[in-house]
This record gives C-alpha cells, sequence and structure tokens, in this order.
C-alpha cells in the first residue's frame, strides 16, 4: 500500500494528547513496518530522521495557508503519488475536500460538542463546522477509547463497525526510578524541595483543577506531614486564576506553580511525588494517570468519561464534581502509606497493558482492514 499521514500535528500539538499520539504512531509504524510505502506532510524542521527511512518520503507544509495545502497541496499530492490511504490524526481536522483515495482520520474525543463552553473560540468553529464532513468522509475512524467510541455513535449515528479503538500508551521513559535520585533532580532544577502532591495536564476549565486547589485547601493543616502542592505547566487558560484562587484561600505559598517543563522532565517530577491527582470532568483518554502509573505512583482520578477504562481498578475514582469526595481520597491516601504502596503496585501492572507499539501495530492492522475492505 501507498499510506499518507498528516503528521502536521506531531509539532504543532507537541506536549498534548494529540502531539504524542501522532509523534508515537508515526515513530512506530515506521520502525517496524518496511513492506508498505509512506508520505508524510511534515511542518517543522525535525524531518531529517524521517527522510533516512527507505521507504518514506516528506513533504513540507507551512504552519501559515491552511487552506492552500489542505483545499488544493495535499489533495493534488495524494492524487498524483497514487496514494491508497490518507490518515489525519487530529481529529481529522483538515481532511480535504477532494477525494482520490481511501480517508482514515483519528478522532479522540468530542470536548468541543460536550463541553463547548471549554475550547478556545476558533477552534470550537473550525471543529464544529467541519466534523459532520469529516464523519461523513472517512472510510474508518480511529478513537481512543470504547467511551468515545459511544460518543461518536451516539451524536453522529455512525455504524459501530466503521469505528476502531487504539488505546493510547505511555512514553516507555515513565517509568520507576529511584526517588533520591527523583527528589533530587527537581531539588537542583527547579528549588522544589518538599514532598508534594502532584497535578499536570493542562489548566482548561475542563480539567477541574480548582477542585483540588479548594481540597488541598481544606486538608493541608490536618495531615501529619508538610506536603505541598505542585502544579506543573505554562501560563494559559485558567492559570492565572488559579493563582489567585490560591492567595485568597491562603496557600499561595504551599502551591508551587512551574510554568512550563520539558517533556524530558516530567518523569522525574512523577517520581519525587507522593501521589498523583487528575480531577478531570472529561477526557477522551487521559494520558497523565497512565504516565504516574508507569512510574509506580499512586492515582487519584475521575470516576467518569474514558478515564476508569484506562485506570481500571488500579487508581482511586473520585466525583469530579464533588469537592469532598476528592478532599477524603486525599486524606486517605496520604496517611497511609501501605495504601499508597498497593495502588503504586497495581497501577504499575496496568500500565504494562498498554504500549505504543501495540498502538501502533493495531493502526496497521486498521490500515490493511480498510484496503481489503473497500479494495
Amino acid at each position: 500500500m501507498k499510506i499518507a499521514i498528516d503528521g502536521r500535528g506531531a509539532n504543532w500539538y507537541a506536549g498534548t494528547g494529540i502531539g504524542t499520539y501522532t509523534q508515537q504512531v508515526l515513530k512506530y509504524i515506521l520502525n517496524f513496518d518496511l513492506s508498505n510505502e509512506y508520505h508524510l506532510y511534515w511542518c517543522g524542521t525535525n524531518y531529517k530522521e524521517l527522510s533516512n527511512i527507505p521507504n518514506v518520503t516528506v513533504s513540507i507544509a507551512s504552519k501559515k495557508h491552511h487552506r492552500f495545502f489542505e483545499e488544493y497541496f495535499i489533495p493534488e499530492n495524494i492524487k498524483n503519488k497514487s496514494i491508497d490511504i490518507y490518515h489525519v490524526p487530529q481529529n481529522g481536522i483538515g481532511l480535504p475536500h477532494k477525494k482520490s483515495c481511501l480517508y482514515i482520520s483519528t478522532i479522540h474525543d468530542l470536548i468541543p460538542y460536550i463541553m463547548p463552553e471549554t475550547v478556545g473560540r476558533g477552534y470550537l468553529k473550525r471543529f464544529i463546522s467541519q466534523m459532520p464532513e469529516i464523519i461523513q468522509n472517512s472510510d474508518m475512524i480511529i478513537t481512543v477509547s470504547e467511551f468515545s467510541k459511544k460518543d461518536i455513535i451516539r451524536i453522529f449515528d455512525v455504524p459501530e463497525d466503521k469505528i476502531k479503538v487504539t488505546h493510547l500508551a505511555a512514553d516507555s521513559f515513565f517509568k520507576p526510578m529511584e526517588k533520591d535520585i527523583a527528589k533530587e533532580f527537581v531539588k537542583i532544577n527547579y528549588n522544589v524541595d518538599c514532598d508534594y502532591i502532584l497535578y499536570l495536564g493542562g489548566f482548561s476549565p475542563r480539567k477541574n483543577v480548582k477542585s483540588l486547589i479548594v481540597a488541598y485547601s481544606r486538608i493541608y493543616k490536618d495531615i501529619q506531614s508538610d506536603i505541598k502542592l505542585v502544579i506543573l505547566g505554562p501560563s494559559k487558560d485558567e492559570h492565572s486564576y488559579l493563582i489567585e484562587l490560591c492567595t485568597s484561600l491562603g496557600i499561595r505559598d504551599r502551591v508551587i506553580f512551574t510554568g512550563f517543563i520539558p517533556y524530558d522532565h516530567l518523569p522525574y517530577f512523577y517520581n519525587a511525588s507522593i501521589v498523583f491527582v487528575y480531577p478531570s470532568l472529561y477526557e477522551g483518554f487521559g494520558l497523565p494517570p497512565l504516565e504516574a502509573m508507569s512510574c509506580k505512583i499512586p492515582v487519584i482520578t475521575s470516576n467518569v468519561s474514558s478515564i476508569p477504562e484506562v485506570t481500571g481498578d488500579s487508581a482511586i475514582l473520585i466525583n469530579p464534581f464533588d469537592t469532598e469526595d476528592l478532599k477524603c481520597a486525599l486524606e486517605r491516601v496520604l496517611e497511609d502509606e501501605k495504601l499508597r504502596y498497593d495502588m503504586a503496585e497495581k497501577g504499575f501492572a496496568r500500565s504494562r497493558e498498554f504500549s505504543w507499539i501495540k498502538t501502533a501495530a493495531n493502526t496497521l492492522n486498521i490500515y490493511e482492514e480498510t484496503y481489503a475492505m473497500y479494495k
């Protein structure tokens, strides 16, 4: 087969679930599939390694002029190269109107339909306007959880056999390390020299970080040891509001906002933490809990959307709409060392069930099944 993949999202959305998915699926498929021909549409300068793979060619697209590339350059290029399958990993956004091959779209979630108030206005408009046509024009849809599959079927009345599920995975460098080494790293590089509860994953209202801060404000005086709250991530969305909230609750000196953290530093923060908390209201998959579990760190997270599908019974699941439930879970985990140990072991075992090799292999199988079905 001749397979084209829109790889632009690997750089456009670096550090997000979509960016990580695009990067990792490309990496592993191209590593083990030498029988098919691949053509990648790329944006950025980090393409030389891809160009050195014998069965891969790369076309560079500018980050600007989306309309030209998506409506003219890419469809004409697909036609001229006699491509069999074109895969768009970033929710199908940018799928050309003109069609000369089979289309596969990965639709991670329908958050703009479910929680439109949590999505930026520009992306919301583009997503809502394009999604019905993306669904219609896609010969096969990949999604990242059974939960998201049900959402797509419910909202768009898509036949079940038109949607395949491939779970995401944590990068292989999310793994257990000596806690003393991890703590020394965050101390030297970020001046974080304390035991702490960890959160990372963005500051959209959907992430519900407010509830974590409020829950922490209700327990920090009562827990036996001096444990702070560390929150990772760049200043965007509700970041400034959350800092103001900490001040109004009288805990500004107990909550550490680190700002942006390089991706390869995240395993140190996970490993140095006591517990990872992720009280999100809605996720298509939710990678951070899986990353924490891969580092053998106990997890408290939400009992809604796709998250229980990822964690199974290896995390403490709370009602994210009930701050008291989160408060009680925090108290329970922080005061019970054996519980933390058991959760960490169980979560680590659960995390071994997910791998990018498996995700990439399943994706390749979907390419082959779709091609066989229509050809």
